[in-house]
Order: C-alpha cells, then sequence, then structure tokens
C-alpha cells in the first residue's frame, strides 16, 4: 500500500453517533479514546470483558447485548467493526461503504475505509503516526515521539505564556538516585529550565543533557560538613524567578519528606513567586524496594513509619517518640541516620524491640555503586562501622528486612 494512502484528520465527533461492533479486549483498547472525545458511542456485541462492562455501568456508553445485523450502521457517523469473526466484520465494512460511513476493520486495517492512528498527548497537542497498515511501527515512532516531547528533547513550541507553569520555580523531586527514576513532568520541565539549583543527592548526571546557557547553582548538602544555607538558596530561588528566569529546583528523593521543600514553597509564596510542585519517587520506599526489601508486606508488616536520623533520642530537639517506635510492630525507615546508628539501635531496644530485629541497610541505593549490608538489632552498628557504611544510606529495622533471607 502507498504510505500516503490514507488522509489523516481529525474528527470531531463530538455527540455523534459512534458504532463499535465487538465487546472484547480491541474494544476495550478503543473505547476509552473514542469516549473520551463525547462521541455518543453504542456498543453491540453478546458479551464483553469486565472493563468494558465497568463503561457501560458507569453511563459513557450504550450496551446492545446482542450480534450485530444489517441496519445497525442507520445514523452513524463512524464505525469500528471490532469482532473476532472476519466475515462479520466484512459485513460491517460493506454496510459502512453502503452507507457512506467510514469503517475501521481492526482485524484487517487495510480492508476498512479508515485505519486508527496511533496516538498520543502532550501539553495539548494530538500526535497521530500511520505507517501504511503497520500498527506495530506507528505504535513505536508514537511512542519514541511523546517520549522525546516529555523529556524535552523535541521541543513542543508552546510559548511560555501557554504552559502555565512559566516563569517561576518548578519544585522537582528527582527520585533515589538513579537518574532514570526522575518523573516524566520532572524531566520535561528540568530540560526547559534557565537556572537549575541542585542538590547533592539529586540526580545530577541529568545536568550533563542541559544546553550550555543553563546556569546551574550547586546547593549540596553534605551531612555534617559544608552545606549551603537554606536562606541562601531560597534567595537563589527567588532572586533568578524574580529576574523572569525558570528555576528549576532538583532535589533528591521526594522535596516534601525531610527535603526541606515545603520551606522553599513558604519562602516563594512569600515573595510573590508561583510555584508548581512535582513529587518524586522518595528514597524512603524505592531503596529498599531495589534491595528486595518491601517495606511492608501482608501478614509481616501492616505499618510504616520514616523517621529522620537528623536529631539523635534523646536530644530536647527531637520530636520523635522512640518509646512508642520500640513498641510497633512493623517497619521502622530511618533517613541520614548512618553516623548515629548505635544511638538509635540502642532506643530501639531500650523501648522493647527484640534484640534479633532484622535490619537492612541500603548504602548508594540504584546506583552502580549500591551495596547491602543485612544484621540484626543488636548487631548492626558493629557491622555497618566494619563495613565501612558511608551516606547515603537508608536503614530499614523490622521483619521485612529478613524477607528476603528467609524466602
Amino acid at each position: 500500500m502507498p504510505e500516503d494512502h490514507h488522509y489523516l484528520v481529525g474528527l470531531d465527533l463530538r455527540g455523534r453517533r459512534v458504532v463499535l461492533v465487538g465487546g472484547g479486549t480491541v474494544a476495550q483498547r478503543r473505547l476509552p479514546r473514542l469516549i473520551s472525545t463525547g462521541a455518543a458511542v453504542e456498543l453491540i456485541s453478546p458479551h464483553t470483558t469486565p472493563a468494558v462492562s465497568a463503561m457501560v455501568d458507569a453511563g459513557e456508553l450504550v450496551w446492545h447485548q446482542r450480534r450485530y445485523t444489517e441496519g445497525d450502521l442507520d445514523g452513524a457517523w463512524y464505525a469500528l467493526a471490532c469482532t473476532d469473526d472476519p466475515e462479520v466484520n466484512a459485513e460491517i465494512c460493506a454496510e459502512a461503504e453502503r452507507r457512506r460511513v467510514f469503517c475501521v476493520r481492526a482485524d484487517a486495517g487495510i480492508e476498512g475505509t479508515a485505519v486508527t492512528a496511533a496516538v498520543g498527548r502532550h501539553e495539548g497537542l494530538v500526535v497521530g503516526v500511520l505507517s501504511g497498515g503497520d500498527p506495530l511501527r506507528s505504535a513505536a515512532v508514537r511512542d519514541n515521539l511523546i517520549e522525546a516531547l516529555h523529556t524535552g528533547l523535541v521541543a513542543d513550541g508552546a510559548p511560555t505564556a501557554e504552559i502555565g507553569e512559566l516563569p517561576g520555580v518548578a519544585l522537582v523531586g528527582g527520585g533515589p538516585g538513579d537518574p532514570e527514576l526522575i518523573t516524566v513532568k520532572g524531566r520535561r520541565l528540568l530540560a526547559r529550565a534557565d537556572v537549575v539549583v541542585v542538590d547533592r543527592l539529586a540526580p545530577r548526571e541529568l545536568l550533563d543533557e542541559l544546553p550550555a546557557e543553563v546556569e546551574i547553582v550547586d546547593a549540596a548538602k553534605i551531612p555534617y560538613g559544608r552545606a549551603a544555607s537554606q536562606d541562601v538558596i531560597n534567595s537563589a530561588l527567588v532572586e533568578n524567578a524574580k529576574a523572569g528566569k525558570f528555576v528549576v529546583r532538583l532535589k533528591g528523593g521526594d522535596p516534601y519528606l525531610f527535603g526541606r521543600g515545603f520551606e522553599e514553597v513558604l519562602a516563594c509564596a512569600e515573595a510573590g513567586v508561583p510555584v508548581t510542585m512535582v513529587p518524586g519517587i522518595t528514597s524512603a520506599f524505592a531503596v529498599p524496594a531495589v534491595a528486595d526489601v518491601p517495606v511492608t508486606h501482608r501478614g509481616v508488616a501492616h505499618e510504616v513509619v520514616v523517621v529522620s536520623g537528623h536529631v539523635p533520642p534523646g536530644h530536647k530537639a527531637s520530636l520523635v517518640d522512640w518509646h512508642a517506635l520500640g513498641k510497633l510492630k512493623g517497619t521502622i525507615v530511618l533517613m541520614m541516620g548512618v553516623e548515629r546508628l548505635g544511638q538509635f539501635a540502642d532506643a530501639l531496644l531500650a523501648a522493647g524491640r527484640p534484640a534479633d530485629t532484622p535490619v537492612a541497610i541500603v548504602e548508594d541505593g540504584t546506583m552502580p555503586t549500591q551495596r547491602v549490608l543485612r544484621s540484626t538489632l543488636d548487631k548492626v552498628a558493629a557491622d555497618a562501622k566494619e563495613a565501612g557504611v558511608r551516606p547515603p544510606a537508608v536503614t530499614v529495622f523490622g521483619p521485612v528486612a529478613g524477607i528476603a533471607q528467609s524466602g
């Protein structure tokens, strides 16, 4: 078939009758997009999948619970033959031809009078791809184009004023370390930045992909060492944004989990600077996961508590009730607690946690240098010291830390 055989066009189906024949998995894939157009969709099929039935129950379409018969396309603007019977699909297409209704034939696309493009969406754009009857190729190209638009590899041409997120500050959670674990939206906004204020634990490999004119501001916070003042970071965000630049604050993990993210939001709000919040995959759960430590598990742990290790147990500034934590049976995830690990372990032991409680420490989680130390509550401090465990590391206390070993 010549590649220009089909004329790619967008149809306004709002309120117009669309007939889809067949209630199987093909219909299940096609229906959501048809429904989203506002079409008056009518389904003809003796049976449907549970997912299609749920759409019917929700009132999103009308279901005629029977087989197709001649005349079903009367008054239709568009039709789709999606049954598992080629002869029935041919009959549907023949009726559509007589009634001058464009019809998609799902089992043999080139034999219908219409084909469904591989479609994706990005920021108000609809991207459609046709490849002369090769739907797999169309889908592959569509996926690559959408990913390139999402990540900023391909510019979408949207003026700043229409994006709604620029200028100002985007507070982006970069995830647990692996640059591939940043969210799609986070990576897309990073690609649009004029200034990037970046933490030490953010996925800094992504900075190499940015144009040379993008300004990088180092806001590294090193435990028990040099640290950028939070006031200085806040000023960098506000001043650059007020200068008309789009600022991305790139942080490790999730900005609101021990990331001081909301402090930065408040500083921007006080200065009248708009902020876009982009959550990130938190290291508290993702890092144990990549080390085969589920923080909850049916029949083992039905609760999980995430604790900061910045303040030791018993310190007047501590907001943590370590005695209460020691009474829990579930999971405790300790962040930033390597230097005082012995104090935290002793506090849990004193509060009643068994000495043989499994403990797992994951250092450099999700990164090529990741390593895992497994121990027990009474020995973990000594074992970590002997192994030379260094931050960043996530420590998990509780029965879930021992599942992988006992499984």
